[in-house]
């Protein structure tokens, strides 16, 4: 039997699965900070950098700061950090993105988690002071990496697959658009090209004719320069393109062997490898490894 994770622990979930994935889960604590680590996991990691935020607010507090207050919101869409009163958000850590969850049982009100920041993929470590719910947090954030996760599974594909084939057509017609401008120019320059050519010429010589009053045919002769009966010019003949055969709208003719992942917009691509590889590496929730199961096929 396949499963989505693998757990070492029984771990009793404290929320209904509704209230992750429609709502959030509010908790308030005081923010130690967040300080940059070298491993995305590991005991000895986060216990380092609690003692380094441990001993920054020692200092701040003999000089009179205060450790600032902040509302967590956990969800399936990740951990939000807000200040209290005007809710603006200071953080917004993915899930995906947070490899190591943990309350320090030496000190039952500090709990920890270390996310990759999305701007300098750098790993962090947050540190919170919480005096009741430290543990409870640590397993509402693990609870909800585990909904996520199996969100991601279970729709996520079909969003995905959805989203990759907007994004395709947005790009057709982004090039299309491109493909209609540059003709219109090339259009436009023609018609320049021939009123400048029909105001500096001069009437030419008419030709000779033989005995049924008609012009001699010449294969070699410009039809241009040949006048209709009504005095008009007739229209150029047009030459030969080697350009690729292109249809009504501009488009090359499709050619399945040639639509592959590449051309979808790097961004999107560049999102879900980076949410699968997030998945696949787990979150690891006081020693409970919470990780993808190599054999499960629906990745």
């Amino acid at each position: 039997m396949n499963r989505a994770f693998s757990r070492k622990k029984d771990k009793t979930w404290m929320h209904t699965p509704e209230a992750l994935s429609k709502h959030y889960i509010p908790y308030n604590a005081k923010f130690l900070g967040s300080t940059e680590v070298e491993q995305p996991k590991g005991t000895e990691v986060v216990r380092d950098a609690v003692r380094k935020l441990k001993f920054a607010r020692h200092i701040k507090k003999s000089e009179g700061q205060k450790i600032p207050k902040v509302e967590l919101q956990i969800s399936i869409y990740g951990v939000k950090i807000l200040e209290p009163k005007t809710k603006e958000v200071q953080h917004n850590c993915q899930l995906h993105r947070i490899s190591f969850c943990a309350d320090d049982k030496t000190d039952k009100r500090i709990f920890t988690f270390i996310c990759k920041d999305s701007e300098s993929n750098k790993h962090l470590c947050y540190v919170f002071d919480s005096e009741k719910c430290a543990e409870e947090i640590t397993l509402t954030i693990g609870q909800a990496f585990n909904l996520a996760y199996r969100k991601f599974l279970e729709s996520g594909g079909k969003d995905v697959e959805t989203r990759k084939q907007i994004a395709g057509l947005q790009k057709r017609i982004q090039d299309l658009e491109t493909e209609n401008m540059e003709l219109k120019n090339k259009v436009q320059d023609l018609e320049n090209q021939l009123r400048i050519t029909q105001a500096g010429s001069v009437s030419p010589k008419s030709p000779s004719t033989d005995i049924f009053d008609m012009i001699p045919f010449s294969p070699t002769s410009h039809q241009s320069s040949v006048p209709t009966p009504n005095g008009t010019q007739p229209p150029p003949v047009p030459s030969r393109s080697t350009e690729i055969k292109r249809d009504l709208f501009g488009a090359e003719p499709f050619d399945p062997f040639n639509c592959g992942a590449g051309d979808f917009p790097p961004d999107i691509q560049s999102k879900l490898d980076e949410m699968q590889e997030g998945f696949k590496m787990g979150l690891t929730l006081e020693g409970t490894v919470f990780c993808l199961d190599p054999l499960d096929s629906r990745c």
